[in-house]
């Protein structure tokens, strides 16, 4: 195939199923529950959705702080206003094409702060492998919360509960055998699998060479513990998701991170995952989609803002550059 037509297909092809899950998501809906979902939106209290809008930026915030600390060793100090508008200009770019955003922040970083490209983006890989493994934690968690959920599913469908012990302790064991095999296989999609792997854990050796490592693992936490404060505090803009715990929100935020990479800037995916999770917790599906809409629509037009913005004032501040 032509690689620029599989190029072409990889912008389009996610916004082309953005704009599909939309269109499916209302056109499925009944005229009630479209109803209710759209009054859901408009009667959200704006204050719960000011205070997910002001921790999302504060981790922006925090994101491009933290990204000092990977290039200080490399012996370059940036300018925290430009390492944060470097940030934004990406995640105004992973709307337009997904996986753009990383390039055209290395890209923005290394023009106004004088850094080599390679290294730059270097720092911005390292980065992204440490937040998949606080996504995994994360992941741990929500099935440590969800345990009894999960166990209860199982004996649903499962008459015998040791049958459903059974089960897990099963996929337990297949995952042992499985990344053994990863470590002596010559499959070569079993090496690329055991490579990533290898690739994760360098990217976590990198924080070895970090002067201040306390101080990046601390904003490590800080970001992820602000992404899911955002969306606890949104669920206070739907009655219905209002008395949610814990363990639900994360599991919402787990689907919701899945949902982002799916299509552009998550358009069409995020409200549905929002909507199927909620809807294992008893919460009827205008009222997920609703909240899903909700954050979504609040934390993609703040990014679009300040990415604009970014991209406006970067070449003003940085005239001597």
């Amino acid at each position: 195939m032509n690689p620029k037509l599989i190029k072409f297909l990889k912008i389009i092809l996610p916004l082309i199923v953005g704009v599909f899950l939309i269109w499916y998501s209302i056109s499925s809906a009944t005229p009630q529950e479209r109803q209710k979902t759209f009054q859901y939106i408009m009667q959200a209290d704006p204050k719960w959705i000011l205070l997910s809008i002001t921790l999302g930026v504060i981790s922006h915030l925090a994101r491009a702080y933290r990204w000092k600390f990977l290039l200080a060793p490399l012996g370059y100090s940036v300018k925290l206003s430009n390492s944060f508008m470097a940030v934004m200009i990406g995640y105004l770019a992973n709307l337009g094409i997904p996986r753009s955003g990383e390039i055209l922040r290395g890209g923005t970083i290394s023009t106004y702060e004088n850094i080599p490209f390679k290294k730059a983006f270097g720092t911005i890989i390292s980065e992204r492998v440490i937040d998949l493994l606080m996504l995994l934690l994360i992941i741990a968690i929500t099935l440590l919360f969800q345990s009894e959920l999960l166990l209860s599913y199982l004996q649903e469908k499962i008459a015998s509960p040791f049958i459903s012990l059974a089960i897990l302790i099963g996929l337990l064991i297949c995952g042992i055998i499985f990344l053994r095999a990863i470590k002596t296989s010559t499959n070569p999609i079993l090496i690329k699998l055991r490579n990533f792997g290898d690739g994760l854990l360098e990217g976590v050796k990198s924080i070895s060479k970090i002067k201040q490592r306390k101080a990046f693992i601390f904003y490590t936490f800080l970001i992820w513990g602000l992404y899911i404060c955002m969306f606890y505090v949104i669920k206070f803009t739907v009655p219905e998701t209002a008395s949610l715990p814990i363990g639900p929100i994360l599991a919402t935020f787990v689907a919701g991170s899945f949902a982002m990479s799916t299509t552009n800037g998550g358009i069409g995916a995020f409200p549905i995952a929002i909507a199927a999770i909620l809807l294992l917790f008893g919460i009827e599906k205008p009222a997920g989609e609703a909240l899903g809409w909700i954050l979504w629509g609040s934390q993609t037009a703040i990014n679009i803002i300040i990415g604009a913005l970014s991209f406006l004032f970067l070449p003003i501040l940085n005239r001597e550059k």
